[in-house]
């Protein structure tokens, strides 16, 4: 009998490979922007029979985007849209001008930013902000621990809820604790209006679970905000001496930009739940508070595909005289490396400021594989010491300031969604500058990466491989 069924058995197998290893090679050719990642996932297909068809499918479709073009309403986002010439005289008037026809965004002047360092002193206004919120109070972040930090906030929601306040929560199926989250059901359980961003245990959706809303915002009556790095939970209390403790840069937004953070948690709550915030309480009238002109720039895997690593680009491109960088993860493209050797060539001082030991060991030996062009172009790459520093700035020409959630990997690049504000200030630059700066530990140089065992760089050079996904 076995021996009856066995060829058939191969015959089928071979044939739903062949099917399937077209299908998928068609589908990359058409939809893959990057010649290398279709060559990988057509290879793959091809070599690893049904199995490597299963995991494109699975993982190497973008259904996000198909599903923005149905779900996304029209807020003005709009790349195609001209630039409008004149917003600066200076030599960063390419770079706004890009930023516009990126972000379909226009510049907002009249915004106020106030830095915090940590949970300790995040956390306090945060929740206190939540308390007096008359009309709305709309939360996304990427984690969601139902710890002392999250209790705190979640208390406070539900007491916002209770006065009638509308509240809505937008957590990230992952980040959140995929089978669980906690906090989530605490918070429905309560009757706040909360939701999971691309979270289903079904399996035919698990092909999102690749996805991520790696935002942090919390908007409050549409009036002001809180942006940045810093994700709810007690790792960022360091007063409380945590285990593992996690310093984190955040921010307290007032102006007109605020509705532009507005508008970016309604695409995404309507993205998630079709449920759309408009009106007076989500999108109030909003006055000048202070003199920095800013932006919002969005990024995901959807229509926002890379606005984020474009406008790095260009912010590297229009550079003169000094780029600071800071960041807990460090694994970019060979674009961005490439741009950042240049200007180092070019006589602009690029120092870029990184965890001696990041949450992620994996991504620390990657990182070592990866910069070394950035060293040999005379980049200053300074690793610091504990505590973990998950902090995102960049400055540049000590006139313009890149914050927000985004890492410089390609996951917060391509795979993310994410949030960051691109800011025109002095003043504001030179106080980013400054904690940049304080923050410089040890100096990397090229000989300490040569000179590694040879086991080690083997290591660090396979975990670069996975550079896409880290």
């Amino acid at each position: 009998m076995f021996a009856t069924l066995t060829p058939m058995y191969a015959v089928t197998v071979t044939a739903l490979h062949l099917v399937l290893a077209a299908a998928v090679t068609v589908h990359a050719l058409n939809t893959k922007r990057d010649p290398g990642s279709a060559v990988a996932w057509i290879g793959l297909a091809w070599l690893s029979p049904v199995i490597g068809s299963v995991l494109y499918m699975l993982l190497g479709v973008n259904r996000v985007r198909r599903r923005a073009r149905t779900l996304r309403p029209p807020d003005g986002s709009d790349a195609s849209a001209p630039a409008a010439h004149g917003e600066r005289s200076d030599h960063f008037a390419p770079l706004a001008n890009a930023a516009l026809r990126i972000t379909g965004r226009p510049i907002a002047p009249g915004n106020t930013f106030e830095v915090f360092s940590n949970g300790d002193a995040a956390y306090p206004r945060m929740v206190a902000a939540i308390d007096a919120a008359t009309a709305s109070v709309a939360l996304q972040t990427y984690i969601f621990r139902a710890d002392q930090a999250g209790n705190e906030f979640i208390a406070s929601l539900i007491r916002a809820h209770r006065r009638g306040v509308a509240v809505r929560v937008l957590i990230d199926g992952v980040g959140g604790r995929w089978f669980w989250t906690p906090a989530y059901r605490r918070l429905r359980a309560a009757g706040v209006p909360a939701a999971r961003f691309l979270h289903s245990a079904l399996p035919w959706r698990m092909p999102f679970l690749n996805l991520r809303a790696h935002r942090k915002l919390l908007n409050i009556d549409g009036r002001l905000a809180f942006t940045g790095g810093l994700n709810i939970g007690a790792e960022n209390l360091l007063a409380t001496h945590p285990r593992r403790p996690v310093v984190d840069t955040h921010f307290l937004v007032h102006g007109p930009v605020v509705a532009q953070l507005a508008d970016a948690f309604a695409d995404q709550w309507r993205f998630t739940t079709r449920e759309s915030l408009t009106g007076e309480r989500w999108r109030p009238s909003l006055q000048r508070a202070g003199d920095c002109s800013a932006r919002v720039v969005t990024s995901g895997p959807d229509q926002d595909l890379e606005k984020i690593e474009l406008l790095i680009l260009e912010a590297v491109a229009c550079a003169r005289h000094k780029i600071r960088v800071m960041t807990p993860y460090f694994l970019p493209d060979d674009r961005i490396v490439t741009a950042l050797a240049l200007a180092a060539m070019r006589q602009v001082e690029v120092d870029i400021v990184l965890p001696e030991h990041s949450n992620h060991p994996t991504v620390d030996w990657a990182t070592r594989a990866h910069i070394g062009p950035l060293l040999e172009s005379g980049c200053r790459v300074w690793v610091h010491g504990p505590p973990f520093d998950h902090g995102k700035l960049m400055t540049a020409d000590g006139q313009w300031c890149f914050v927000g959630s985004s890492n410089w990997d390609a996951r917060s690049f391509r795979l993310n969604f994410e949030i960051n504000l691109e800011i025109y200030s002095a003043t504001f630059a030179g106080q980013l500058d400054s904690q940049i700066l304080a923050r410089r530990g040890r100096q990397l140089s090229a000989s300490e990466l040569h000179h590694r065992r040879w086991p080690v760089q083997l290591r660090d050079s396979a975990a670069r491989l996975m550079l896409p996904y880290l």
